[in-house]
């Protein structure tokens, strides 16, 4: 059985790419990439054209960034 999620606590690439400063949400795709420990979405359909992420493993994981920078 998969992951129990508050569908308020899940946000789109539009609010991910916000919260993590950046200008452009394909940039998030590039983070995807980019960044090994990047969050996974908590759900992702049509071939990823549509994602959602908990906002908490976004948080974290920009502050694990923060710290190490």
């Amino acid at each position: 059985m998969g992951r129990s999620v508050d569908l308020d606590d899940l946000i789109d690439v539009g609010e991910v790419a916000a919260m993590l400063g950046l200008a452009h949400k394909n940039s998030v795709t590039t983070y995807m990439r980019r960044y090994e420990d990047f969050p996974a979405p908590a759900l992702e359909f049509a071939e990823g054209k549509c994602r959602a992420w908990v906002r908490e493993d976004v948080e974290r994981w920009a502050k694990r960034r923060e710290e190490h920078a």
